[in-house]
């Protein structure tokens, strides 16, 4: 069984156990979500796809660790004017586990 979800504007195929990463959440370690924007859900034989989301369906997860993704730097630079700018961006993440669908 799997199901598509929404969350934070993004979409996410979220199935039992999977390991997720979504943009930062502001909430403790080891702390569970229920998740109600559910876009599709199959389960094996049968898909049903909400328009625009399906009633009644719920998604669980756990909310694990916040780390940084690796540096990206943006180079601005100006021809012939002697201007040139590195900036650099770390996005911060968080990994949710999937613990249960319900439909």
């Amino acid at each position: 069984m799997y199901a598509t979800i929404e969350f934070k504007s993004k979409q996410y195929k979220a199935e039992k156990g999977a390991v997720l990463t979504v943009d930062k959440l502001d909430a403790e370690v080891g702390s569970t979500i229920d998740i109600d924007t559910v876009l599709l859900v199959s389960d094996g034989d049968k898909v049903t796809v909400g328009t625009p989301y399906v009633s009644g369906a719920k998604v669980t997860v756990k909310v694990g660790e916040t780390f940084k993704d690796k540096k990206v730097l943006v180079l601005k630079y100006k021809a012939k004017k002697d201007y040139h700018r590195v900036i650099g961006h770390r996005q911060q993440y968080t990994t949710v586990t999937v613990e249960d669908i319900k439909f």
